[in-house]
C-alpha cells in the first residue's frame, strides 16, 4: 500500500504541475487575469481558525499570494495519494477508471473547499468558467493517469 500511495503522489505532483501549465497557458491565450479565490479561500479559512495573516498588509497580501498556490500543489498532490490509496487497494484500476477517478477528485478536491466556504458557488458558473476550471482538471486527471499508468508498466 505504500508503494501505491507514494506513486500517487508522484501521479498526484505531475498532475498538478500540468493544471498548472493549462491554466497559465489559458491565462496567456485568453487575456485573462487569475483568479481571486484562492487568496479568497486562504482568508476566509484563516478568519474560520480564527487567526490572522500577519505583517503590514502588503505582507499580508503577498503572504496570501504565496499560500494559495501552495494549498493548490497540497490538494493536487493529496488527490494523487488518495488515487493511489484507491489503485493499492483495487479501486481504479485501468485507464478509464483511474482517468474517471482522478478527474472527479481533482475537480472536488479543488473546488469543494471554495464552496463550502462560501468563497464561489459553481452552480452560478457562467460557462465560460466552467470551461476555464473543467480543461485543466481533466489535464490533471490525464496526467496523474498516465503517471501511474506507467508505474504499472
Amino acid at each position: 500500500m505504500a508503494t501505491s500511495i507514494v506513486r500517487g503522489l508522484i501521479a498526484g505532483a505531475v498532475g498538478t504541475t500540468a493544471l498548472n501549465a493549462a491554466t497559465y497557458l489559458d491565462m496567456v491565450l485568453r487575456g485573462r487575469p487569475s483568479s481571486s479565490t484562492p487568496e479568497q479561500t486562504v482568508e476566509r479559512t484563516a478568519e474560520l481558525l480564527g487567526v490572522s495573516v500577519p505583517g503590514s498588509e502588503e505582507q499580508r497580501q503577498a503572504r496570501k499570494s504565496g499560500l494559495a498556490p501552495l494549498l493548490g500543489i497540497a490538494t493536487g498532490v493529496g488527490a494523487g495519494m488518495v488515487l493511489g490509496a484507491l489503485r493499492g487497494a483495487g479501486w481504479a484500476r485501468g485507464p478509464a477508471a483511474t482517468l474517471a477517478v482522478s478527474g472527479a477528485l481533482a475537480m472536488t478536491a479543488g473546488n469543494g473547499p471554495m464552496a463550502l466556504l462560501g468563497v464561489t458557488d459553481p452552480r452560478k458558473w457562467p460557462a465560460s468558467s466552467w470551461v476555464a476550471d473543467i480543461v485543466p482538471h481533466a489535464v490533471y486527471a490525464v496526467a496523474a493517469t498516465a503517471t501511474l499508468e506507467a508505474f504499472d508498466r
